[in-house]
């Protein structure tokens, strides 16, 4: 196998065994044999497991950024552009179960800081969108700060309804979340 198709692997295979054991659980030696290459030929590609986790965050990162880099690309105006990154970040990790759990679990010891960037990170191009929009609108700071959190609560909540069946994940069901967040823009 060739060098950066093995790198990719262990990424793919490391992603599998974060959604599925969490970071607790989280073996670098499982994932080899999973890969079927040696406990050390992971470590020719990542010098500990923090550089792999590391390194499973970027990769899941740099899939996000070009998903929400098209999806604002799609609209004209910035509450348009909230509006479509809101639903596509939905719709990534809702699609995306895997990443949907390893994003949302609750990180334990030193891999707090580690999935803290990482969902800061990938919630970051929403609330520049939003503090663009409200600076646009001459919103108040305090005002911001609560469309921030109702957008994001409506993006995480619709996230975790749709992906456990609670919701069906239809456009009627995208439609009410686009609506919920419009009408967060329309109050002030």
């Amino acid at each position: 196998m060739a060098t950066g198709g093995l790198r990719e692997k262990l990424i793919t295979e490391g992603i599998a065994e974060l959604g599925e054991r969490g970071l607790e659980n989280f073996s670098v030696r499982r994932i080899a044999a999973r890969c079927g290459v040696s406990c050390a030929a992971p470590y020719k590609h990542f010098p500990d497991k923090k550089s792999y986790i590391s390194a499973i965050v970027d990769y899941i990162n740099a899939i996000w950024e070009e998903r929400q880099r098209a999806a604002a690309s799609r609209k004209q105006t910035t509450r348009e552009k909230i509006v479509e990154v809101c639903l596509e970040y939905i719709k990534f990790l809702v699609e995306n179960p895997q990443l949907c759990a390893i994003i949302l679990q609750s990180p334990v010891n030193d891999a707090k800081a580690e999935f803290g960037a990482l969902r800061g990170r990938l919630s970051r191009p929403t609330r520049e969108l939003i503090n663009k929009y409200c600076a646009e609108a001459g919103i108040p700071d305090e005002v911001r700060r609560r469309k921030t959190f109702v957008v994001r609560s409506l993006v995480y909540g619709a996230v975790l309804m749709l992906g456990s069946g609670e919701l069906d994940y239809t456009p009627e069901s995208l439609k009410m979340v686009t609506d919920a967040i419009n009408r967060e823009f329309d109050l002030s």
